[in-house]
């Protein structure tokens, strides 16, 4: 798992791991006498590979060809979340609700309270866009 805390579950992961558990580490080393431990945890990639998972994985926000997609992955269990993104001088509030308990999928996009079936194009300096996604 890519989440630094299962390394952490118990004593006996966290004497073996023996770097932080909330920074993803570059390296799990697999030599017998250091096998599990972690290495290399605060380097400039790691943010990134943390934003990638979150951002656009997890919580399905991703930017393409001057388009905003939400394509969520999250836990059924999940009844809501909310985004605020600025890009070219637009903020783009963005609240997905989750009724029917699903992981994946979106049955519903409105735009300014607007049902729309278009993609969600970026425009610059528009203001505040309110965009509800319904799975």
């Amino acid at each position: 798992m890519i989440n630094p805390i299962e390394h952490t579950r118990t004593k006996e992961t966290v004497n073996k791991y023996k770097v932080e558990p909330y920074v993803i580490a570059a390296d799990i080393y697999g030599a017998s006498n250091i096998a599990g431990r972690g290495g290399w945890t605060w380097y400039t990639g790691s943010s990134s590979w943390y934003y990638k998972a979150g951002i656009e994985y997890i919580l399905g926000l991703k930017i393409q060809n001057n388009t905003i997609k939400i394509e969520p992955c999250i836990p059924k269990e999940w009844k809501e979340y909310n985004i605020k993104y600025k890009i070219k001088g637009t903020i783009y509030n963005i609240t997905v609700k989750n009724p029917n308990n699903k992981n994946t999928g979106t049955t519903k996009i409105l735009i300014n309270g607007q049902e729309t079936d278009q993609e969600i194009k970026i425009e610059e300096n528009k203001g505040i866009i309110n965009i509800e996604v319904i799975m």
